[in-house]
């Protein structure tokens, strides 16, 4: 990969970080809300997964071509592997944590087609592997971003995902410290962000 490629790469996933705060603002919200009722936590999810979609894969079949492979030793490789499938085994285990339903959307349509309205974000969460790390989907990803250092592609890949995820911590923690005020501060005074340092935290 070129200096180029990678400089068009990155910027594939700026605007993939930049569309995505945007429209999880209050205001884009509220307005797509009005826009589409019930449909809009739905169509937010489709329309990020299409976007992340063809950021990755997009790039990967533009540029994965030019990207030089590294000559691990089949140790290095069976070590990346594993982190890959550890970091898949975190994002799976905390995704059972969540109210699927209501994490993708499902759930607001179908009780607005009865007449009858859901909450939108999910409760705070404080058991399970949450005792452990405040954001175990992005230390999953992580883990799963850093597994895959097959060649330059996926070093970019990494570099790039990673920086979108810390960038998304913090606006989260914000997100959640308006929403959940003192009760989320004390959850984050106690419990590590995402390496799980002090074990069971609470």
């Amino acid at each position: 990969m070129t200096p180029f490629d990678h400089l068009i790469y990155g910027i594939a996933w700026l605007a993939f970080g930049f569309v995505h705060s945007i429209l999880a603002g209050e205001t884009a919200k509220w307005r797509l809300a009005a826009l589409l009722g019930a449909k809009y936590r739905l169509a937010y999810n489709l329309f990020s997964a299409l976007h992340i979609a063809l950021v990755v894969f997009g790039g990967q079949a533009l540029l994965a071509g030019q990207a030089a492979a590294f000559a691990w030793p089949a140790r290095m490789d069976i070590a990346l592997w594993s982190v890959r499938y550890a970091g898949a085994a975190i994002l799976i285990g905390a995704l059972t944590q969540y109210d699927l339903g209501r994490f993708g959307g499902l759930t607001q349509i179908r009780m607005s087609n009865r007449n009858q309205s859901a909450a939108e974000n999910e409760p705070l969460h404080l058991s399970g592997i949450h005792r452990y790390v405040r954001h175990p989907l992005y230390a999953g990803a992580y883990l799963f971003l850093w597994g895959g250092l097959e060649d330059e592609f996926g070093l970019a890949t990494a570099i790039w995902g990673s920086l979108y995820l810390a960038i998304g911590t913090h606006f989260e923690e914000r997100c959640l410290l308006r929403e959940h005020g003192a009760r989320y501060a004390d959850y984050r005074m106690a419990v590590p962000a995402l390496i799980p340092w002090k074990g069971r935290a609470i």
